[in-house]
């Protein structure tokens, strides 16, 4: 199972297809030819067979219809759950990012300078496919965060005894806890059983669709069918992996904050705080 995952996940889609619909009309001939060697033995149809068989048929297509059904949820569900995360990292990191503009220099520059860093390598790590070297940026990515916790230990000394430490603490955790939890949602895949359950019972379907169909029409419609179950199937192995196919999960969220990051350079909040420290301090009231 494990070197079938691994070639589900490296394979293209169009190959994956083109594999699929062979193997697929490959079954419904094998089923053709069965029934063409059993009318070569019985002179007269049984018309009792044939109901019995468009029974069978109509609850296999059902059972089939659930399956792809139940896959489809789960592939839709992981997609989400990927798609969900870049959103909640996103926000992550801005709120750490303003959390560090109250540090006084040199870590806020210090620390804005990691963010935007940080944040660009993981846009970059986001949209690499699978067929690219991703090892760089993962080791960029473990090397920033490491960067991250140790200019958040040294800022931590100037506001220890403030209640802000605890918020900034807090927030530079949830961000390193956040690359924790996307690169397990990358794993978070359907399980491979799954899918060779529901490909073997595909092709099963395919083999009794082929033995059903024995006039033009109805192979002309069989075909077709056919066509339209490896169409569902490639859909639902394009959600499951998140660095092959045509559905990635949407990087916008990380884009926006990238170009929010750039625009808001250290000392961009500073205008009313410097009018604030050139403010006389207020007399004090007499005592009556």
């Amino acid at each position: 199972m494990t070197q079938f995952e691994q070639w589900l996940n490296v394979t293209p889609l169009p190959l994956v297809a083109l594999i699929l619909l062979t193997a697929m009309l490959l079954a419904a001939f094998a089923g053709t030819r069965i029934r063409q060697r059993k009318q070569r033995r019985s002179s007269q149809e049984d018309s009792e067979s044939d109901a019995q068989e468009g029974f069978v048929i109509s609850a296999v297509l059902g059972l089939l219809a659930l399956i792809l059904g139940f896959t489809f949820s789960l592939a839709v569900d992981r997609y989400d759950a990927r798609r969900i995360l870049v959103l909640q990292e996103a926000n992550a990191i801005g709120t750490s990012y303003l959390r560090a503009q109250l540090l006084e220099e040199p870590h806020r520059s210090r620390m804005s300078q990691i963010f935007k860093d940080y944040t660009e390598n993981r846009v970059l790590l986001g949209e690499a496919p699978a067929t690219a070297n991703r090892l760089p940026l993962l080791q960029r990515n473990d090397e920033l965060i490491k960067e991250m916790w140790s200019a958040t230990a040294a800022s931590f000394d100037s506001v220890r005894t403030l209640d802000f430490s605890t918020s900034l603490l807090e927030s530079v955790n949830a961000v390193i806890d956040y690359d924790t939890a996307r690169k397990a949602a990358r794993f978070a895949r359907v399980p491979i059983a799954v899918f060779l359950v529901l490909i073997l019972y595909v092709l099963a379907t395919s083999a009794m669709l082929g033995y059903i169909a024995q006039t033009t029409r109805n192979i002309t419609h069989t075909t077709v069918f056919i066509g339209l179950l490896v169409m569902s199937l490639l859909l639902i192995i394009d959600i499951d992996n998140p660095t092959t196919g045509l559905i990635w999960e949407s990087q916008l969220p990380m884009r926006m904050l990238e170009e929010t990051l750039q625009s808001t350079p250290p000392g961009t909040y500073d205008q009313w705080r410097s009018v604030t420290a050139q403010m006389p301090a207020p007399n004090p009231s007499p005592i009556s």
